[in-house]
């Protein structure tokens, strides 16, 4: 059978065949490409020559190419594009992964072929590139276990494997509990205080599941605008709660995959040396340690936390003196009294805004926006394939025309695609032998679809979503360098982020906003006092939206720097969880000891964060979700520059792409910052940007 997975495609700049690629191809295309990454590695290994720079670590840079091009497509097709028989199949490749790269990184062979080179670096004539290359290989091997014992890389091997399936688990399991879950209206009168564009989005999902009425679900553009503007709270409250209680409990429970995932990451952290999987985790990123996180985190919170309690015992007040009759506002009301109280103070609403925001429109603008600051341009390619039909390609070129990367756009939700916005690589910048492979970048959203008779329009917090990730379309478009380890956004989780948070900044200007944001049927151009609104209530709630953030930092904080073993976790691999030894509670236990010092609104028995914190038990973020907070501050630094040369300044942004975008991770983050900015960041810069004082 011909896989076109395992031969490299003809089409224009290597585009995949997404066109050609069925599910059975995967299987096989894993099982040879992991051959032919053994083969390639056993040669390095068993090289007889004296290990050199050239041929055993920039050798290993490169080695598994067909593996990093098979699992660039189907990993990134399993999150937009998967099914029941795509996670039968993650679940069978999980462990042969694993095992790879445990022959990989445990290769003693292998590993002294890469420390006899590292221990002759001040001897090698390495530039800082390639010297930074040969440190991160041997400290890459030494954090994989290269330096334990042989009785404990066998048990790091088979910890490994354990928290790479769980974590697959886990992220399976948040995906079907958002899909089991959907509001089936049939009664008019129930979508009381909805605008019109979220009863058409109702009625067409309806449409789309076979079902009568109105249909809703816990999908981003369904969810938020409902508990925005229904006023039925009896729904409100209904929806709230089972986003909020997503895995906990039923068929897609993740209790205990969260306790044992934290426990089997502990367990890993300690196999290596360290404290907690915090400490490891930290090691390798800007903030480095587990007080500069925290140091962060608590000056960030002292002002913001009275100031949010504020927020909210206000918002109560006004609602209370319009007939809400809770003594406290509950969390499935917030949304909607903020919504209504946005509204008449600053006489703006969602509803307002969404008229002059169509996709279309968005994309010329954010594309614009690129060209204007970088001198790029995105050409349609209609020709080349996509993985689904709203999927658009455009090739991405400099101003002199030179080609940069190809660029997937997947828009509109769908089953089968988890909820939120992410960027992703099919493909990294590699210059194996010199040869330059250009990257197949990939932005994925879930904003609302067109309706019947009205195109896509987006909420002014999907325009900023929009722009958040394709900031960090940019860091991996414009990338430059060799070697796929250190290009794009492989940098420190903490600085990945500041690319994108950067972006958002001009979702507020009114010299980017106003010359493309026009009313979709009348044409006309959004009125300047609109703007003025958006500009005004931009800081709207900040401090609240701050602390919840913050939260989230330090609950993520919470699991990852867990010492003792979690009760139910036993240490003798034989995968116990809490049901089976009386300990159902520890999930919610851990979250209350973490967070009920920083509570803004009433903690809701039944409700769990954890369970569907998708970030830090599937999506990389362990011990890394303080990192938006952190690139938040570089951010706020950063466009202070932009807005003292001006915001579209050529000159500011060829010195963030020389310094920031271009560079990737081939120079400690810190330097590349303080290159660019000249001075170190000050968490009193977001603070007033975000004028919480």
């Amino acid at each position: 059978m011909d896989n076109p997975l395992l031969t490299p495609s003809t089409l224009p700049f290597g585009a995949p065949r997404f066109d050609l690629i069925r599910q059975e191809h995967y299987l096989p295309a894993f099982r040879a490409a992991i051959d032919e990454g053994r083969a390639e590695i056993d040669a390095i290994a068993a090289n007889p020559e004296a290990p050199s720079f050239e041929n055993t670590v920039e050798a290993l840079e490169f080695s598994g190419s067909t593996l990093d091009r098979v699992s660039g497509i189907f990993f990134n097709l399993l999150e937009a594009e998967s099914d029941d028989r795509m996670q039968e199949i993650a679940e069978e490749v999980s462990p042969l992964l694993t095992d790879y790269e445990m022959y990989v990184s445990l290769n003693e062979t292998l590993f002294a072929r890469v420390r006899a080179v590292w221990e002759q670096r001040d001897a090698l004539p390495l530039d800082a590139v390639r010297r930074k290359l040969l440190d991160e290989s041997y400290k890459g091997f030494v954090r994989s276990g290269a330096l334990l014992s042989p009785e404990d890389k066998k048990t790091y091997a088979r910890l490994e494997e354990e928290l790479s399936l769980l974590e697959l688990k886990y992220g399976k399991n948040v995906l079907d509990a958002t899909n089991a879950f959907t509001l089936e209206l049939t009664d008019e009168a129930e979508l009381d205080g909805l605008p019109e564009y979220v009863r058409d989005l109702g009625a067409e999902t309806a449409r789309e599941k076979g079902r009568p009425g109105w249909v809703f679900d816990l999908s981003h553009p369904s969810y938020v605008p409902f508990m925005q503007f229904s006023a039925r709270a009896d729904l409100r409250e209904k929806m709230w709660r089972a986003y909020n209680s997503r895995a906990l409990g039923g068929p897609s429970d993740n209790t205990d995959a969260c306790l044992r995932i934290a426990d089997l990451r502990r367990r890993i952290a300690q196999l290596l040396g360290y404290a907690t999987w915090a400490d490891y985790a930290l090691e390798d990123r800007m903030a480095k340690s587990v007080p500069a996180v925290r140091s962060l985190l608590d000056r960030l919170m002292a002002p913001s936390l009275p100031a949010a309690r504020r927020e909210v015992a206000e918002l109560l007040a006004w609602a209370q003196e319009r007939g809400y009759g809770e003594a406290q506002m509950q969390p499935w009301d917030f949304a909607f009294w903020s919504e209504k109280y946005r509204a008449e103070h600053f006489a703006l609403s969602e509803e307002q805004l969404k008229p002059y925001f169509r996709l279309e429109s968005c994309i010329d603008a954010v594309f614009g926006l690129a060209t204007r600051l970088y001198g790029v341009q995105f050409v349609p390619r209609p020709d080349l394939p996509g993985y689904h039909p709203d999927v658009q390609v455009f090739d991405v070129q400099d101003a002199g025309g030179r080609h940069l990367a190809l660029f997937y756009a997947d828009f509109f939700p769908r089953p089968g695609k988890r909820g939120g916005a992410w960027m992703t690589n099919f493909r990294e910048l590699s210059a194996p032998g010199g040869m330059e492979q250009r990257p197949l970048v990939s932005i994925v959203t879930n904003f609302t679809k067109p309706g019947p008779g009205s195109p896509s329009l987006l909420t002014h917090d999907e325009l900023t979503t929009f722009l958040h990730e394709f900031g960090h379309a940019l860091h991996g478009m414009l990338a430059e360098g060799r070697y796929p380890s250190m290009t794009g956004t492989n940098v420190a989780r903490d600085f990945v982020e500041l690319p994108s948070q950067l972006m958002e900044n001009w979702a507020f200007e009114p010299q980017w906003l106003q010359p493309f944001a026009r009313h979709w049927q009348s044409g006309e151009p959004i009125p300047d006092a609109l703007v003025q609104r958006l500009v005004a209530a931009r800081n709207y709630q900040a401090a609240y939206f701050q602390v919840r953030q913050l939260r989230f930092g330090l609950l993520d904080l919470a699991w990852h720097t867990l010492r003792e073993e979690i009760p139910g976790q036993a240490g003798d691999d034989t995968g116990s969880c809490p049901a089976a030894t009386g300990h159902p509670a520890d999930v919610t236990d851990i979250e209350t000891a973490a967070l009920a010092d920083f509570a803004v609104l009433p903690d809701i028995p039944g409700t769990c964060i954890s369970t569907a914190f998708s970030h830090i038990f599937s999506g990389g973020y362990s011990a890394g979700y303080y990192s938006y907070k952190w690139a938040e501050v570089l951010e706020a630094d950063a466009f202070s520059l932009f807005r003292e040369k001006g915001i579209f300044s050529r000159e500011v942004a060829a010195s963030f792409r020389e310094n920031v975008l271009s560079k990737g991770g081939s120079e400690d983050e810190a330097v590349l910052y303080r290159r660019f900015r000249g001075h170190e960041p000050d968490p009193q810069a977001l603070l007033d940007k975000l004028e919480i004082h």
